[in-house]
């Protein structure tokens, strides 16, 4: 199949420079692609001469390549060096003689996407003690009030409205917060035993994550296809699918239901455990129904990691929650509405003043989760070649690609020596979607700007990947 495809592909590509028309009607009927929607564009990244293009002007789903998109918006209108803030404060009135508080510590969300995230720890550290060590300096002994998680920053609708229920529960699926933290991801431990039999759930972590979840798992195989059905805020839902048969400790990951709740009540926990003692249980703003209106006193403020740092791992690692995060933002700093709706509208407008042609463009979320969303390869070159010749920050753009066969989402992919040092790019991937985009550069030293995206096809995905890496590589090699 790799080798019927390949040839298809090529003969797209020698008959292109004769006729496009013809083109097209050379693409087969291949049993993969019998039912599939195909679209390709390749061109000069300087000159924006098209190279080869095959049904570049249909919209199909792009997977996680949207994430060149949204990364581009946020990069080019935020700036690399624009960070996200979270602020600790306190209300009402301190008495410094007796250590009491007659009033709330707040935690204000101002939409930081990596708090406390695996990816930066070194610039978070352990920022909940450090909180408490802060809290501990002012002299405070007892509070009597709460602990707020202000998380009006953004909307509470975190999950867009065009995402699938199958999604919503897993790590991937995490929604954006005005307060977002852990990657607002837990962990779910089991046991399981023999084939058929319902894996034991042994712990969660972290422990406050815990909720009410009916397990419909069964132990099969090798096979790890569990999910996590819940939604956000909610206190319950349930399991269901396969994980292996015989695992002491198998983990699922599970998007958190409310994460600004949640650090309300750890830093409660954690205030308790260093003997200061509060009066009122945790809560978020959400929860109580109404803005906060008192005069808060800023204690300390938590800083993240650059817009630049922040879209280096978004594109390396895929990672869907900073992408809802950076599109909320771009509504909240654009359109004073920090909501998935507005923020596609600010992209789109970016889009077309940078020449983007956004008719047939549907931006349902800012990592590509929607099945909505599609967009056409043309337009999306276009965007890469804007990137190139003209946007303020292509270096930083350029380096938060990964590198071929090396790192991030394409280090098992391009891993022909070919490609090394020569390709960078994002890929996508989704049931029945792999889809890629970014640059390389041939053997003459002609700078490419690509992208493919290939929906619906059957059979194996490693053979549609092999044949669309065989065409770069015909490109690279005879251009």
């Amino acid at each position: 199949m790799r080798i019927t495809f390949l040839i298809i592909l090529l003969t797209c590509i020698n008959l292109w420079s004769f006729s496009q028309e013809k083109s097209s009607e050379s693409f087969p009927v291949d049993s993969s692609l019998t039912h599939a929607s195909v679209s390709m564009c390749i061109a000069d990244a300087e000159k924006g001469d098209i190279i080869m293009e095959y049904n570049s002007d249909i919209s199909l789903m792009p997977a996680s390549v949207m994430k060149i998109i949204t990364s581009a918006a946020a990069l080019e209108m935020l700036g690399p060096d624009y960070i996200f803030t979270t602020r600790l404060c306190y209300t009402g009135s301190l008495n410094k003689r007796t250590g009491k508080l007659t009033g709330n510590i707040v935690i204000i969300g101002g939409g930081d996407p990596a708090l406390g995230s695996k990816y930066f720890s070194d610039n978070y550290k352990d920022f909940l003690n450090n909180w408490v060590n802060d809290i501990a300096k002012l002299g405070i002994k007892k509070i009597k009030g709460r602990i707020i998680s202000d998380d009006s920053y953004y909307d509470f609708l975190p999950v867009p409205a065009k995402w699938l229920w199958e999604d919503e529960g897993n790590y991937y699926g995490a929604g954006a917060y005005g307060i977002s933290v852990f990657d607002n991801t837990y962990d779910i431990h089991f046991k399981s035993a023999a084939d058929s039999s319902h894996p034991v759930i042994e712990n969660v972590v972290p422990e406050l994550c815990k909720t009410d979840m009916s397990n419909f798992l069964l132990a099969h195989g090798d096979k790890d296809e569990g999910y996590v059905f819940a939604a956000p805020y909610s206190a319950s839902g349930w399991l269901a699918g396969i994980i292996p048969v015989n695992q002491d400790d198998f983990v699922l990951k599970a998007s958190i239901s409310d994460p600004p709740l949640l650090l309300s009540k750890m830093l409660t926990e954690k205030l308790k455990e260093r003997g200061i003692r509060l009066t009122g249980n945790p809560t978020s703003i959400r929860l109580e129904k109404k803005p906060l209106n008192e005069k808060v006193i800023t204690i300390t403020e938590t800083s993240s990691p650059t817009l630049a740092e922040i879209i280096s791992v978004l594109n390396h690692e895929s990672v869907n929650l900073f992408a809802e995060h950076l599109i909320k933002e771009l509504g909240k700093k654009f359109k004073n509405d920090g909501s998935t709706s507005s923020g596609a509208e600010v992209i789109k407008e970016f889009l077309c003043r940078s020449g983007i042609n956004t008719y047939g463009m549907f931006i349902e979320d800012g990592s590509g989760l929607s099945p909505l969303n599609a967009i056409n390869t043309r337009e999306l070159v276009n965007l890469l070649i804007y990137m190139k010749n003209r946007g303020k920050y292509f270096p930083q753009y350029y380096s938060s690609l990964p590198d071929a066969g090396k790192n991030g989402t394409l280090k098992n992919y391009f891993k022909d020596p070919l490609f090394d040092s020569r390709l960078k790019a994002k890929s996508g991937s989704m049931t029945r979607v792999r889809s890629f985009a970014g640059y390389f550069t041939t053997l003459s030293g002609k700078n490419m700007a690509f992208s493919i995206i290939i929906n619906n096809y059957t059979g194996p995905s490693k053979n549609i990947t092999s044949a669309i890496e065989d065409i770069v590589k015909e490109i690279i090699l005879k251009n």
